[in-house]
């Protein structure tokens, strides 16, 4: 099987990237359960990637149904040392439009009882995730994007909502209130988990509606993000394509030994149960 260095998660609308030579597809077993979806593991653009579909081929997982746990843990036992998240998202600003690009570096949780972590079950270890996005994979992708011509804007904060209903009207207002960009419902606990896993996390983010705040604008529904989804997934595609020769072979960010100092549980406390089952999160400090 070989390794994916470049992990890319495929969000809504997209469930595949043409390109990949030398396919396989790859059954991934985690202690987690199962994740999305099997992982198609080839080259792109001379890179080797692991591609996994957020919601499954058919889009037949909801948000809070994603099992984010084996997602990143598929990831991590595959080799990538990063990870593109593609995400369709509202704009909660006028100036970012739909179809325009974002590169958050900013997250706020407004999720419920979703698992964004590793630890547990007898481990107790607490990482740093006051700047949740490499900053360097980010910059990386705002360059491609760059290059391909979209609107993409750099910065800001995605906020993450449990769903699968929009907001109301009264949320989205007081998130505006919040001076967030963008609106999704994924993001926030890939990040979590990324960080722990010492993988480099950056979301390409694409605009498909105002969400429900603009007056000016139809209030977002399914129709109108499916149609605004397929213009953008091509540029998002297009990003990509641009993104994977412009990753170096090795990494100079803070992301590489996050976990370093994070667990605080005594290691010989720690069940050989759970040291073996996290083997390939936190092996090497143990």
């Amino acid at each position: 099987m070989t390794s994916g260095k470049i992990g890319i998660i495929g969000g809504s609308g997209l469930y595949n990237i043409e390109g990949i030579k030398d396919i396989e597809n790859a059954k991934i077993e985690t202690p987690f359960g199962e994740p999305s979806d099997q992982y198609t593991i080839g080259t792109l653009k001379g890179k080797s990637v692991a591609f996994l579909p957020r919601h499954g081929r058919f889009h037949n997982i909801l948000p809070s149904e994603l099992n984010f746990r084996a997602n990143i843990f598929g990831m991590k036992k595959l080799g990538v040392e990063r990870i593109i998240a593609v995400s369709a998202v509202g704009s909660m600003k006028e100036e970012i439009k739909p179809l325009d690009i974002v590169i958050p570096n900013q997250f706020l949780d407004r999720t419920r009882s979703r698992i964004g972590t590793f630890f547990g079950d007898g481990i107790v270890g607490h990482v740093s995730l006051a700047d949740p996005v490499c900053s360097v994979l980010a910059e990386t992708l705002y360059n491609a994007a760059k290059k391909t011509g979209a609107n993409v804007h750099k910065g800001g904060t995605y906020v993450c909502i449990e769903g699968p209903q929009f907001s109301t009207r009264a949320e989205s207002l007081t998130y505006r209130q919040w001076n967030v960009s963008v609106i999704g419902m994924t993001n926030i606990q890939e990040a979590k988990l990324a960080r722990e896993a010492e993988i480099c996390y950056s979301t390409l983010a694409l605009s498909t509606d105002y969400d429900c705040w603009h007056e000016g604008e139809e209030a977002v529904t399914a129709e109108i993000v499916i149609q605004n989804l397929k213009k953008n997934v091509d540029t998002a595609k297009a990003i990509i394509k641009h993104a994977i020769p412009m990753i170096g072979d090795k990494r100079s960010c803070k992301c590489v030994n996050a976990a370093s100092d994070a667990i605080v549980t005594q290691k010989d406390k720690i069940p050989d149960k759970v040291k073996k089952s996290l083997s390939v999160i936190f092996g090497k400090y143990f």
